[in-house]
């Protein structure tokens, strides 16, 4: 299974990503292996699951650059964004 996911820090940012092992990636994220999230405390928001890597990378990449598909996902998950 490959992952597209939403984390949310204490500062209520957002963080937009995919992967293939999320719990790997959620650990990576909150102990300073990753560069654009480094020194941040991070929790696991949304996920959504796919067979195909290719699939979790064309979500990350709809939500990452179109606007009007960032705004759809942040009001199916607007109580998670309290």
């Amino acid at each position: 299974m490959y992952y597209f996911y939403v984390l949310k820090n204490n500062e209520n940012e957002l963080y937009y990503g995919s992967t293939s092992d999320i719990k790997k990636r959620i650990f990576e994220h909150n102990n300073n292996r990753s560069i654009s999230t480094k020194g941040k405390t991070w929790k696991l928001i949304y996920y959504e699951a796919y067979l195909f890597e290719d699939d979790a990378r064309n979500r990350e990449h709809q939500i990452k650059h179109h606007g009007q598909a960032k705004r759809w996902l942040k009001e199916r998950i607007k109580n998670s964004l309290k």
